[in-house]
């Protein structure tokens, strides 16, 4: 009887943990180890051709265009990468610091800065290019509005200005995330540090700054790493907002639309190119995973336990 109900335990265990491992098996496993192999062949089209070591790694990173092209994308990047830093995790650590000062209106606004989160990325993409049309889109008409109709501008259609345009609307969409998790991480904070610190000073930013901040650093390593890995694998929104070929002109460019458009062709890059474009994908997975391993090993260090 006993062998029988552990028997019937081990099955839905089974039944519960197979499918997710296989299907992590099926559609990342497999995938990342193709693309391992396929870097070091050369590709006519669909059609596999000779071993040739390293050949596709430089190509990549040492001959043109293909060189230009990733040291232009990887530097779209890194501009991501600082950008988000600063406009959705430094704005969600403010929202979270004043939702959890319980200002007013807290209860209502701890819903509505997490609403953007759940739409799909397809609907903040259409949506946000509506906001930035040049002649009836919400940004030009609030300029004109309020008398700043010379700032008015073609936010996508220009170089200057269309990679942080689409920033701003990663921010917008993502920044309920890292506001949570930082709300998560202040309501942690034992109130036994917080009346020790209201009897030394009543200054907002000296709690924020020399308290809050350091103590919430636990959330702060989530944030920042996952924040690192979506900066360098962007493709969703500029693919919507701008196109695989990174319009325009290229200023758009990031690695996921890079490698994108060297695997599977664009009407730009025309032909598929299996070689490069695997090497490509390797040459970026290895780049986030080793770099993400050591910003979370750093911020480990320097968290506070409570």
């Amino acid at each position: 009887m006993m062998s029988s109900k552990l028997t019937g335990r081990r099955l839905w265990i089974a039944a519960l943990v197979v499918p997710p491992i296989a299907f992590m098996c099926l559609f990342l496993v497999y995938p990342i180890l193709s693309a391992f192999a396929y870097a070091f062949y050369e590709w006519r089209g669909l059609v596999r051709g000779d071993f040739v070591w390293f050949d596709n790694f430089h190509r990549v990173l040492f001959e043109y265009p293909f060189s230009e092209r990733t040291i232009n994308a990887f530097k779209h990047n890194i501009f991501v990468f600082f950008a988000l830093m600063v406009l959705q995790n430094g704005v969600g650590f403010i929202l979270a610091y004043c939702l959890w000062r319980e200002l007013w209106g807290a209860r209502f606004h701890r819903i509505a800065v997490f609403l953007p989160v759940v739409l799909s990325t397809v609907i903040v993409g259409l949506l946000w290019k509506l906001f930035y049309h040049p002649l009836f889109g919400a940004v030009n008409a609030s300029l004109r509005a309020v008398g700043l109709g010379s700032l008015a501008q073609p936010w996508l259609g220009q170089d200057s200005t269309a990679l942080t345009a689409i920033v701003v609307a990663n921010a917008w969409h993502m920044v309920g995330f890292p506001t949570l998790v930082f709300l998560a991480g202040m309501q942690r904070i034992p109130s036994e540090i917080l009346d020790a610190v209201r009897m030394e000073t009543e200054s907002e930013w000296v709690k924020m700054s020399k308290i809050v901040w350091p103590l919430v650093a636990p959330s702060a390593t989530v944030v920042f790493t996952l924040l690192f890995v979506g900066a360098f694998n962007w493709f969703e929104l500029p693919f919507i907002m701008a196109g695989v070929d990174g319009n325009p002109h290229e200023a758009t460019d990031v690695l996921g639309l890079y490698f994108y458009r060297t695997a599977f062709g664009s009407m730009s890059a025309s032909a598929e190119n299996f070689g490069p474009g695997s090497a490509l994908a390797v040459l970026i997975f290895l780049f986030i995973a080793v770099v993400s391993s050591v910003i979370t090993v750093r911020l480990r260090r320097r968290e506070i336990q409570l």
